[in-house]
């Protein structure tokens, strides 16, 4: 289990658009028809990491507390799956229906999605706000798998807060730390 840090892209940037396959539904999805009004967080994951299954209940809950005050969640998916089967289409839809996954999954098989977010880690979070600006990027919070402090979600939860609240995200953020996206070779 390699730990590998978020690239802390620059505040500001403009998401990049994509149209990807949802694991879930088999329909293609594109940014401009998953984004919100309001505040829109891209987040890699994939199934096998441990770092992403330390999160995941969490992160389901979050997701549905904040769905239902307009924030949309989607979540991308581009290991490679020749060399990491448990994170192929299949089992993510099996992953999303177990877990009561909320929000897409979408599969970037070509790993070009990825490289133009420049996610480095699963999980890696990415907030946009009303314009599609990165607001916030980096951790879920400050717990990792065996450093015993709970799962809360706050780095994450506090951003949302902030601009569900009209303020300005604080721009001093933690890096999350993960399993390195599994790049083809």
């Amino acid at each position: 289990m390699a730990a590998t840090p978020s690239a802390m892209v620059e505040l500001g940037t403009t998401a990049p658009h994509f149209n990807l396959p949802d694991a879930i539904s088999g329909r293609s999805m594109n940014l401009n028809d998953l984004k919100s009004r309001h505040a829109t967080v891209i987040m890699f994951i994939c199934n096998h990491c441990p770092y992403v299954k330390h999160i995941l209940p969490e992160l389901v809950k979050l997701t549905n507390e904040y769905l239902a005050k307009g924030v949309s969640f989607i979540a991308i998916n581009s290991n490679d799956i020749t060399a990491y089967p448990e994170d192929s289409p299949e089992k993510m839809k099996e992953a999303a229906q177990t877990l009561g996954f909320a929000f897409p999954y979408l599969y970037d098989e070509t790993q070009e999605i990825a490289k133009a977010y420049r996610a480095e880690c699963t999980p890696d979070f990415f907030v946009y706000n009303k314009e599609m600006k990165l607001v916030y990027r980096g951790q879920f919070d400050d717990s990792r798998p065996k450093n015993d402090l709970p799962v809360t979600g706050n780095d994450l939860r506090n951003a949302l807060d902030n601009i569900l609240g009209g303020k300005e995200v604080d721009p001093n953020q933690k890096p999350s730390i993960g399993c390195n996206i599994k790049w083809k070779t």
